[in-house]
């Protein structure tokens, strides 16, 4: 009795980290959608820069925390957060701050959805048959390409490329390095348009969130993700010459 009494309450205690995730998650996309926006930082711009030139480390610890809360709880304002370390920092280091904080944070979410729901799932999905266990198969012969190609595919939503690797038994060591290394191309661009917000705030203007779909930056990108891409194209080439 006391066996099968345990035993739900030991996937609930597992579950409770993802579900606190979610339910943040959807408290902070009607909370804070109004204050983590441009305009709260452009309005608060100089006492930013004066707190940093006061306090640079704690503003550093203070920015990096706020980052990893806001990737870790998937709240709305990573690409705002993004600005602001560019914006306070400079593209470098404030391009390492990011990217730090938002691997931190991603590695959260991922330990979260793993512990509650991936290691049950990756198991099913392993003991499947058909076509649930060909897509898994799939993704374990070609883990790194995959994880680099879901970082650096700009359409790919952040907090999907957080969750899905968790869900198909993902390696966390794979996980984190794909994830840093990933998100570092985006990273450096947002930041590099960050660290020009002086210009624009002086001009009245608002910074160019599209830059990313640009020619000059979207085609190294897009070359990277072939890149990423070419063993499992090699592969599928050695299938079918099988």
């Amino acid at each position: 009795m006391s066996d099968m009494s345990e035993a739900p309450k030991s996937g609930l205690a597992k579950r409770l980290p993802l579900i606190a995730i979610l339910v943040v998650a959807a408290i902070g996309a009607f909370t804070l959608r109004d204050y983590l926006t441009f305009e709260t930082l452009r309005d608060n711009r100089e006492a930013l820069l004066a707190f940093r030139d006061a306090n640079y480390l704690a503003t550093v610890a203070a920015f990096m925390l706020a980052y990893v809360v806001i990737v870790a709880f998937s709240l709305p304002g990573a690409t705002i957060a993004t600005l602001t370390g560019g914006f306070l920092f400079a593209t470098f280091p404030g391009a390492l701050f990011n990217v730090t904080a938002a691997t931190i944070g991603a590695i959260l979410i991922f330990m979260a959805a793993r512990w509650g729901l991936g290691e049950r799932l990756a198991a099913k999905m392993q003991g499947s048959e058909g076509a649930v266990k060909k897509i898994k198969d799939g993704i374990d012969e070609n883990q790194w390409s995959m994880l680099f190609l879901i970082r650096l595919v700009p359409a790919v939503p952040f907090f999907v490329a957080n969750l899905v690797p968790a869900l198909v038994g993902v390696p966390l060591n794979r996980f984190a390095i794909s994830t840093f290394l990933g998100i570092i191309p985006g990273g450096v661009v947002y930041t590099s348009v960050g660290a020009g917000l002086g210009e624009v705030f002086a001009r009245g203007e608002t910074p160019n969130l599209g830059i990313i779909f640009e020619p000059q930056i979207l085609l190294p990108i897009l070359g990277l993700c072939a890149l990423a891409a070419l063993p499992i194209v090699i592969k599928a080439l050695r299938g079918q010459k099988d």
